[in-house]
């Protein structure tokens, strides 16, 4: 793109080009030339061309694939000299729909950009060039014209035609990609042929597209051998723009679902200002669900079934290992209840669970606004920020201190009964430290999916606000489901043995796990900001720490300053987070690290060539299932035989920090959240994705069915 604004400023300047074009070819309904970019071939090895087509009102030229009827523009350049190959480019087209055909192509003026290739850089360009276009209102004419061109072995500086190609460079449709849209795996089911289209058969495709920028009304252009034309598309546009449901009927002789999933085809999406092109193979299947528009709506019979998945999903939640990092909080916060009356017992659990519930819609508000921003939303993305992963060290490290006996005296009321307070404060902040436990411990423990967390959060984060915080409410209910049922059976925590001095015993074991999360969280946060911010960090918390165990030698003066370098430990690591992206294509260990800046479909399908074997892990280091799944499936000697008796190719995509390309990798496939993981192959070409906690047999299952067995 500033290549091509470059040109055309250049262009503009007195005295600087000169013309670089052919005389007009002219009929009563047409202008056609053929132009140059430049006036010299320079030492290029290529030049940039372009056929400028002028049409009278009503008139149009056709677009590579013209649709109803109709064909596109072709050039033979036989006798041309040096001229080694061409390659022409299609800006982005408009769709023409007379009597019950649909057509596709260019009104008033278009150039299409050519791309020459000279045989010998260096030397004199001589094109010579016959074109065949048709031209059609209410009736159609075909037309032949010649051209001839000639480009010396001078200088390549832009010429006065320059402009006019940079402008129709600039229409071309972008690739697919994170800057850009991304086309979710279309769908396809057969239906009968629209009126009209006698002797030929349709199929309905639906596709999911996701947009950077906000799509206004955009219309959906499709390719393949066997399709004749895609009618006009129906859309639903949801999120601001940025999500869409297309769907569209595709007509074609004998054409049959099982030809769209069995080759590639070409989307083309034009919307206003803006289009996008990329390949993808359909799959059969259902109608992608479409989302509430805006955030007003009554729930319907597919949210109600949600909500009692996502239920379970919180549930299952309580057993994934994501929560061990906050075990002995959960283990101390129950036997903290023995011998206590029921109802001291149940407002405690009804505090937890409370806590437990608000840090759920705490995230809800978190990705309704990203959402609305633009940005990217998934489970578990506030692992990916230096300042939030400090924040949690600080905070785990207060845990365990206050577990070891380093508070015994009274600290500022507002960190006695929020941060350091936990389950161990008694009378009027107890209530007040059960709920800062419960939210605590869930910000810490959801990290990573868990089975029918994905199912949900799939729903709720592609619909609109009211979808997204119920459902994360109901994960919220689900996960704090046992200290709802302790608070409804109170006297069964009552009867766990009453506090003593075994309990201190218990507190100091307990702090030995608290202290290891503190270091988990530092290796978290090494992959996510890199070793200064560690550095920082590590720095920080142990001056607080230090100063809070000294505090009766320092005196008043120690908590104040311990809070400041609490400060200064969730602060320093985010200002000094490193910016530096892992490279591309790196291998680690029979694992190839794709690049997270790019395209991760497009990284893939490469991969892929061939008919090859793919496995696909999205990880991070803060998932802890995600650890646990390769250290016990992925890294099994039965796993890993597998793989290299097949010559299968292993990718690892790294989320430990932000990367919108990886995140609408995960969307495109229908996940918000890892660990999510996927096997591609001949019988796959679509992939088979995974289900959250792995086993053996589930991955052998998957690798013997993409591979065709």
């Amino acid at each position: 793109m500033f290549t091509a604004v470059a040109i055309a400023a250049m262009a503009l300047l007195p005295g600087t080009v000169q013309a670089a074009g052919s005389d007009w070819a002219r009929t009563d309904q047409t202008q056609v030339r053929l132009i140059s970019a430049v006036d010299g071939v320079g030492d290029s090895r290529s030049v940039t061309l372009g056929l400028q087509f002028r049409m009278k009102p009503g008139w149009k030229v056709y677009w590579r694939a013209p649709g109803d009827a109709g064909f596109p523009p072709s050039v033979d350049w036989g006798g041309s000299a040096n001229l080694g190959g061409t390659r022409t480019l299609w800006p982005a087209p408009l769709r023409f729909d007379v009597s019950g055909l649909s057509t596709i192509g260019y009104k008033h003026e278009v150039v299409l950009p050519i791309q020459a290739t000279l045989a010998d850089p260096g030397k004199p360009l001589s094109v010579k060039a016959k074109v065949d276009y048709l031209t059609c209102d209410d009736v159609c004419i075909p037309y032949t014209a010649t051209f001839a061109l000639d480009l010396p072995a001078s200088a390549a500086t832009p010429s006065a035609e320059a402009p006019l190609i940079a402008a129709a460079m600039a229409a071309l449709p972008r690739a697919t990609g994170a800057d850009s849209a991304t086309f979710a795996t279309p769908t396809v089911s057969e239906i009968d042929a629209p009126g009209g289209k006698v002797g030929e058969q349709a199929v309905l495709l639906s596709v999911v597209v996701h947009a950077t920028q906000p799509l206004k009304k955009p219309d959906l252009f499709v390719e393949h051998p066997k399709v004749i034309v895609a009618e006009e598309a129906s859309v639903q546009l949801e999120d601001g723009g940025r999500r869409a449901v297309i769907t569209s009927v595709l007509v074609g002789d004998k054409l049959k679902a099982a030809d769209l999933t069995a080759g590639d085809m070409v989307l083309t999406l034009v919307d206003a200002d803006q289009s996008v092109e990329g390949t993808v193979r359909a799959a059969t299947g259902a109608m992608p669900a479409a989302s509430a528009a805006g955030g007003g709506r009554a729930p319907d019979d597919g949210l109600w079934s949600i909500l009692l998945v996502a239920l379970l999903g919180g549930l299952v939640l309580n057993l994934m290992p994501c929560v061990l990092p906050v075990l002995s909080l959960k283990v101390l916060g129950a036997i903290g209840h023995g011998g206590s009356a029921p109802a001291r017992v149940r407002a405690g659990f009804l505090a937890s669970a409370a806590g437990v519930i608000t840090s759920f819609l705490v995230l809800a508000g978190a990705a309704v606004a990203l959402k609305q921003a633009g940005l990217a939303v998934g489970w578990g993305i506030q692992f990916q920020q230096p300042a939030f992963i400090a924040f949690m060290v600080v905070v785990v490290l207060l845990f365990a201190l206050n577990l070891t006996g380093v508070f015994e005296i009274p600290l500022p009321s507002w960190l006695a009964e929020t941060a350091v307070a936990g389950e161990q404060r008694a009378g009027r902040s107890e209530l007040a430290g059960h709920f800062v436990a419960g939210a605590f411990a869930t910000l810490l423990a959801t990290p990573c999916s868990a089975p029918f967390v994905g199912t949900a959060l799939s729903f709720a984060l592609s619909r609109g606000a009211l979808e997204i915080v119920a459902v994360f409410l109901a994960l919220g209910i689900g996960l704090a489901a046992p200290y709802l049922l302790l608070a409804a059976f109170p006297r069964l925590a009552a009867r766990l043995p009453r506090p003593g001095a075994w309990m201190a015993t218990l507190k100091k074991l307990l702090s030995l796990a608290l202290f290891a999360t503190a270091v988990w969280l530092l290796s978290v946060l090494m992959g996510a900001a890199g070793t200064q911010a560690v550095i920082a960090a590590v720095a920080a918390a142990a001056l607080m720490s230090a100063l809070l165990v000294a505090r009766r030698r320092v005196g008043r003066a120690a908590v104040p300053a311990a809070v400041l370098a609490a400060l200064a430990a969730t602060v320093l690591p985010a200002m000094l987070a490193s910016t530096t992206v892992p490279a591309a294509a790196a291998v680690d260990g029979r694992w190839t690290r794709l690049d997270a800046t790019r395209d991760i479909a497009a990284q893939v399908r490469q991969a892929a060539e061939g008919g090859k074997l793919v496995l696909v892990d999205v990880t991070a280091d803060w998932c802890v299932t995600c650890q646990v799944n390769k250290r016990l499936v992925l890294n099994a000697d039965t796993v890993v035989q597998r793989l290299a008796d097949a010559k299968a190719v292993s990718l690892k995509i790294d989320w430990t920090r932000p990367s919108d390309a990886i995140a609408q990798y995960l969307a495109a496939n229908g996940r918000y959240g890892i660990p999510f993981n996927i096997v591609y192959g001949p019988g796959a070409p679509q992939g088979i994705a995974l289900p959250e906690l792995l086993s053996i047999d589930a991955v052998m299952q998957a690798l013997d069915k993409a591979a065709g067995r």
